[in-house]
C-alpha cells in the first residue's frame, strides 16, 4: 500500500476534529448553529466542484445520475448527519468525546461490512485478533468516559 495514500487518509481523518470545532464556532459567530453546515456544504459544493472539473475536465451530467441506485445517493444524507450531529454535539459533549463515539462505531460498523459484505462490500472475514483489536476499542472508549468523570484540577 502507498505511503502517500495512507497519509493522505491520515491527514483527512485528523481534519475532521478541525472541522467540528471550525464549524461549532462558526455556527456561533453567525448566531444560528444549524446554518453553519449549510455554509460548509455550500463552500464544499464549490470546492468539489472545481476539483472534480480539475481533474476530469467535467461535471457529472444527468445521464449519470440516471445511471445510479436511489440507494446510492445516501450517503449526501449520511455526510449531512454527520457533520450537523459534529457540529452541534462536540461543542457540547467535547470534540474528543465526539470522535471517539464516531470512531468507535466507524470501526466497528466496517468491521461488520467487511464480515458480511454488506452494501456490496467485499468479504473479508473478522479474525480473532481484529476481535481483540475491537475489544481493545471499546476498553478505550470506556477509559475515555470514566476519565472524563474525574474531577479535573485547577492550577
Amino acid at each position: 500500500m502507498s505511503t502517500r495514500l495512507l497519509i493522505w487518509a491520515a491527514l483527512a481523518g485528523a481534519f475532521i476534529p478541525v472541522m467540528a470545532i471550525l464549524n461549532g464556532r462558526l455556527g456561533r459567530s453567525i448566531g444560528e448553529s444549524l446554518h453553519a453546515p449549510v455554509i460548509l456544504f455550500s463552500i464544499g459544493f464549490v470546492f468539489c466542484c472545481l476539483c472534480s472539473f480539475y481533474f476530469t475536465k467535467s461535471l457529472p451530467g444527468t445521464s449519470e445520475l440516471d445511471q445510479a441506485k436511489p440507494i446510492e445517493f445516501l450517503g449526501g444524507f449520511i455526510v449531512a448527519f454527520y457533520v450537523i450531529s459534529a457540529t452541534l454535539l462536540a461543542p457540547r459533549i467535547g470534540v474528543a468525546n465526539f470522535i471517539v463515539c464516531a470512531v468507535s462505531a466507524q470501526i466497528i460498523t466496517s468491521v461488520l461490512i467487511d464480515n458480511y459484505g454488506l452494501l456490496g462490500a467485499t468479504v473479508r472475514p473478522v479474525s480473532t485478533l481484529r476481535l481483540f483489536g475491537i475489544g481493545l476499542l471499546l476498553i478505550g472508549l470506556v477509559i475515555t468516559q470514566i476519565s472524563d468523570l474525574e474531577p479535573t484540577t485547577q492550577n
